[in-house]
């Protein structure tokens, strides 16, 4: 099984306030949130891509966090995980890979990662076969930005073609902290 999710922000106290996550400390954050995500991903083979800001947390304490994370785990680099990064006592080896931007397969339909939304995307005329998948904006006006491009974009046509665009930020307070199949995430999107 193959999951997204982006902005775990393990660490990361004012995350925790500025996106008013409901948990009383940034230690019981990053707790409940290892114990959601092993709840949903159970076994070693299932996939994980992080879509960036896994954590603000030095190199040590991350491979720490990553340890307790079941599953393989991918990640396309967000601003916030240059700190452990660059960091010398991180250990690269705890993802299968790390990228700036990816593009992969799941289920016949084509997946354009990044940590920043992409409003024109490769493949985004072809409709339901190819999905952009995002984070870096949580639940503040630039996401809401975004929705009103994706809005106006499905409005517009291209030689009488209309346009289609399929952008999902997979903020992981929409998903209650939890990893997503593409499937889930195309599904609370449309309830955003």
């Amino acid at each position: 099984m193959r999951y997204y999710i982006a902005d775990c922000h393990f660490g990361h106290d004012r995350a925790r306030i500025l996106d008013n996550r409901d948990f009383n400390s940034v230690e019981q954050m990053d707790s409940e949130m290892v114990s959601i995500w092993n709840k949903i991903v159970r076994k070693k083979k299932d996939e994980v891509v992080i879509l960036g800001d896994l954590s603000v947390l030095k190199g040590e304490e991350v491979n720490n966090i990553l340890k307790q994370l079941n599953g393989r785990k991918y990640l396309v680099a967000g601003n916030h995980d240059m700190r452990f990064l660059h960091d010398k006592k991180f250990d690269v080896s705890l993802f299968e890979w790390i990228k700036p931007y990816a593009e992969l397969r799941d289920n016949n339909r084509t997946v354009v990662l990044s940590h920043y939304p992409v409003i024109c995307y490769n493949g985004q005329y072809k409709g339901d076969k190819t999905y952009m998948l995002y984070g870096h904006v949580h639940n503040t006006a630039d996401y809401q930005n975004v929705k009103r491009f994706v809005a106006e974009t499905r409005k517009s046509t291209s030689g009488g073609i209309n346009i289609p665009c399929n952008m999902i930020n997979c903020f992981t307070v929409f998903s209650g902290y939890r990893p997503l199949t593409l499937d889930e995430w195309i599904e609370i999107q449309e309830k955003l």
